[in-house]
């Protein structure tokens, strides 16, 4: 049984038994505490918790997933995939255990011609909490399970929590035995190889507080709405379906599996440690093209970072597998072919998800090749010293600096006869987790605790009313201070106030939040932020201005319109922009992010190559012509599946409901879905200036431009600044780039010669301060302060010719210097000075202290540089008296 047919029939199932059938969210959580949805019921969080009332009261979902905790056990065991799909029933309040457990076990057992799943009741097993009696009983009399096979769990392993306070309840995990040939019998008490988790049903019906771990927490009473959360690993119901070993071996993961077999040119289920290689790149390829594919893009940091270590460990296994040149084109190909029947928008986006896969591989493999180069220079230079360990903060510096991985560095170095110190580098690994921890743990303490919104939210959604107004009258539902609900703030705190109606836009789609002010009887209060902390809540940050606000007090809240008319220009710039971009380009010049604030707009898009002044003119031009034809600009709210139909894009990291709002600058011409507020015709935006264009990573580039009247300031600008330079240059402003240029020329010029008088003239020196050469202690001294010099370069080679012209007795040369603010501090030894002990690098130390400075280098040169030019005297005389004791 394929895997969409597994997938189709559970949906199938719950559809008939009145489940809403929800579509899976972005693999891209909206819980700013995670970076990815992690399990099936993340995007269910808001109903099950009460913050948000749920649309349905049952529900079904295929759920995408990721989770990289246990990234290094992918391919060692069946079980462990960075990508998987969860389905799942959901109850808010309706059905309960009873439900829940006949659902499954029907679901379950049902012969594959009836429409089931076609597993054999002998061979399924159950546990339930460790004082669920309900759970047993409930079992044994709708399944018929002997109580043999329904086994008892502590808090460890059947109890769920969200990890705070709030709702909990007991699980009941459904195994499948897979028989004698993998581990002990006697459940899955005795061996959870053998008997494989399939499916875990959550009974959500218990307040928890004072939560202190995992299993310590105090059960405090039952909730007033029960909920049913359930769970079933897709990848595993599927390999166990389709009679294959692990999930590697899927019909939706095999081919890539079999692609890089075919490229490597080694078979898979031979070797184990290249069978693990090759589970490695299945899983990770797959991954990658799903997080692609939900718009996450490779980068240095949080979700990025993720998919570039995922895309790198894949390139890492193939080269261990001896393929050294590119396969992302082949492997990435595999597994669209193998997913896209599940998830078509891998088809449609493909050319954009490529690209950037291509790219990184390529980006990749460059820095395996100067990576190497580091490292064996590195090698180098340890055998040159006698060690025959790699130091553990050298590979350390490769791991993090050059993304080059520490098994590549443990093999290369192996192969050179020598070892390394892998204590050490992984003390610092250790360091940096630890940083990165605290780091999340000061994020997570920064974001308010949601369930506060919990009260307010349940008054319903909040009305936004600001497409047509900019001043709309209302009430306070709340107030809070700090995170917490005070239902009062009075004048100079900052707080939050919750209003059931407002004017003001929240910050959302690239549009930055409105500015305005709510005012009300005895009080008023600037407004500094507009949010939506939960789905439907809009909340306010304010400074109260005067007077207190309290709950229950009517508001008004008033936008600031020329604040708002001038982000609309921008908002709808920036779509004009888009499309022009898509009218130069072609298709794959898609939207990786904007932002839009009052006149001004930056907006990021997949390329990868600089735009030539060319195209930048073709693409502003394009844009303005659409701001002259004065576009109609429409907006209509329709279902997601009929927005799609009439053309409109879908942008990426934006999340989207089952109804949306359209946004049509000139009908067709651009269409896309967007909340955010725009202007009534293209004629409004006035004018779009591109003013910078650049590179925000791998196949990315970034257009900034300002519009409307800060364009035509900016524009003025340019032009006052042209018509200081025509007159300055004493030259028309269509040959002012001509006459710039001769002027460079003849600088360069100018530049040269003083250079070379001033080389001269430093020769010229050569002669006199080698005169000044004095015994002190087993060398000859010259120590002398030069004066003004052009640069550093200048002192150097200053110092390098006096050295020379003294011959071959023991010599040191200290010489210091001004160049600009700086005093500068040369000292240079020869080799006979150098055996009689002095050393260049322990003098210039000696003579920087007084300057205020710092420097170094090694026994034949060293210099520096500081600010106090009174410490002159004191330097040299530092120098000698180290010399006179040496």
């Amino acid at each position: 049984m394929k895997t969409a047919e597994i997938a189709k029939r559970y949906l199938d199932f719950f559809e008939k038994n009145d489940h809403t059938i929800v579509p899976s969210a972005s693999l891209v959580s909206d819980d700013p505490s995670i970076l990815f949805t992690i399990a099936g019921m993340v995007p269910f969080i808001p109903y099950l918790t009460g913050v948000v009332p749920a649309p349905y009261s049952r529900a079904a979902d295929l759920q995408k997933c990721i989770r990289t905790n246990d990234i290094e056990e992918v391919g060692k065991t069946a079980r462990h995939g960075t990508f998987f799909q969860m389905l799942g029933n959901w109850s808010f309040g309706d059905y309960f255990k009873e439900g829940a457990i006949s659902f499954a076990w029907e679901l379950l057992t049902t012969s594959e011609e009836d429409g089931g799943l076609g597993f054999d009741p002998k061979d399924l097993w159950v546990t339930v909490y460790e004082t669920d009696d309900e759970a047993a009983e409930l079992w044994q009399r709708i399944a018929g399970l002997p109580a043999e096979r329904i086994q008892r769990l502590g808090r460890e392993d059947n109890f769920w929590t969200t990890g705070q306070p709030g709702p909990a309840g007991p699980c009941s995990e459904i195994y499948f035995d897979r028989g004698p040939d993998y581990g002990k019998d006697g459940g899955p008490i005795v061996d959870d190889n053998r008997f494989l988790e399939i499916w875990n049903l959550v009974f959500m019906q218990n307040e928890i507080t004072n939560v202190r771990s995992k299993t310590e927490f105090d059960i405090v009473g039952d909730l007033p709405a029960k909920n049913i959360d359930t769970g079933m690993g897709l990848e595993r119901v599927a390999f166990l379906k389709q009679g294959v070993e692990n999930m590697y071996e899927i019909d939706q993961v095999r081919p890539v599996l079999d692609r890089a077999s075919e490229l490597s040119g080694r078979p898979y289920g031979v070797s184990h440690e290249d069978d693990v290689r090759f589970r490695i790149i299945a899983d990770h390829v797959r991954s990658s093209l799903m997080l692609l594919s939900d718009g996450v893009t490779p980068s240095n940091e949080g979700r990025g970072y993720i998919l570039r270590r995922l895309m790198r460990r894949s390139v890492r296994a193939m080269r261990l597998l001896g393929v050294q040149e590119a396969t992302f084109p082949a492997l990435f190909e595999a597994s669209r072919d193998a997913m896209k029947e599940a998830y078509p928008v891998i088809e449609s986006d493909w050319q954009r998800i490529s690209s950037y896969a291509y790219a990184e591989e390529e980006t990749f493999l460059r820095t395996l090749t100067s990576g190497s180069t580091i490292l064996d220079t590195a090698v180098q230079k340890t055998k040159a010293g006698g060690g025959s360990t790699l130091a553990g903060d050298q590979a350390f510096l490769l791991h993090d600096t050059y993304g080059f991985p520490i098994d590549l560095t443990l093999e290369i170095a192996e192969e050179a006869g020598i070892g390394v110190d892998r204590a050490g580098f992984d003390a610092l690994m250790q360091e940096q987790r630890q940083r990165a921890k605290a780091d999340a743990r000061s994020r997570k303490r920064a974001i308010a605790d949601v369930s506060v919104y919990r009260d307010f939210r349940a008054l319903g959604e909040t009305v936004f009313t600001g497409y047509t107004d900019l001043e709309t009258e209302s009430r306070v539902l709340g107030v809070l201070v700090d995170g917490l609900a005070t239902g009062r703030a009075s004048e100079g705190q900052i707080a939050e106030v919750i209003l059931a109606e407002t004017a003001l836009y929240a910050e959302s789609g690239g549009q930055v939040a409105d500015k305005g002010t709510i005012v009300g009887p005895g009080y008023e209060l600037e407004v500094l932020d507009v949010q939506r902390p939960v789905a439907g809540l809009i909340s306010h940050t304010v400074e109260v201005v005067r007077g207190e606000v309290g709950v229950d007090q009517p508001a008004t809240t008033i936008v600031d319109a020329a604040n708002r008319r001038s982000a609309q220009q921008a908002h709808s710039a920036t779509h004009l922009v888009h499309a022009a971009l898509r009218d130069t380009l072609g298709s794959g010049a898609t939207q990786a992010g904007s932002l839009n604030r009052a006149g001004y707009l930056r907006f990021d898009f997949t390329w990868g190559q600089a735009l030539s002044p060319e195209t930048r003119s073709e693409i502003e031009e394009i844009a303005n012509n659409a701001v002259r034809d004065n576009l109609e600009v429409t907006t209509r709210v329709l279902s997601l599946d009929e927005a799609k139909a009439a053309g409109a894009m879908a942008l990426f990291g934006e999340k989207y409901g089952q109804t949306v709002r359209m946004v049509d600058i000139g009908g067709p011409w651009s269409r896309e879905l967007c909340g955010g507020t725009h202007v009534s015709s293209s004629a409004e935006i006035g004018l779009v200036s591109l003013i910078g264009e650049s590179s925000v990573g791998a196949s990315n580039r970034r257009v900034e431009a300002l519009v409307g009247l800060d364009a035509f300031r900016e524009l003025t600008a340019e032009r006052a600044l042209v018509a200081e330079l025509s007159a300055s240059l004493k030259a028309p402003k269509d040959q002012l780039p001509a006459r710039i240029a001769e002027l460079t020329a003849n600088l360069k010029a100018a530049e040269k010669k003083i250079a070379a008088f001033e080389a001269r003239a430093l020769a010229d020196r050569v002669p006199a301060l080698a005169q000044t050469s004095q015994r002190t202690g087993s060398v000859n001294l010259v120590a002398e302060s030069v004066g003004q010099v052009g640069s550093a370069d200048d002192l150097r080679s200053l110092a390098l010719s006096v050295r020379d012209r003294l011959g071959s007795d023991p010599a040191v040369v200290a010489l210091t210097g001004q160049a600009g603010d700086k005093v500068l501090a040369i000292v240079a030894t020869n080799e006979a000075a150098r055996s009689a002990g002095a050393k260049a690098g322990a003098l210039v130390k000696a003579a920087l202290e007084p300057l205020g400075g710092r420097g170094g280098g090694r026994d034949d040169m060293a210099q520096g540089a500081g600010s106090e030019a009174a410490g002159i005297p004191a330097a040299l005389d530092a120098v000698r008296a180290q010399l006179r004791t040496a």
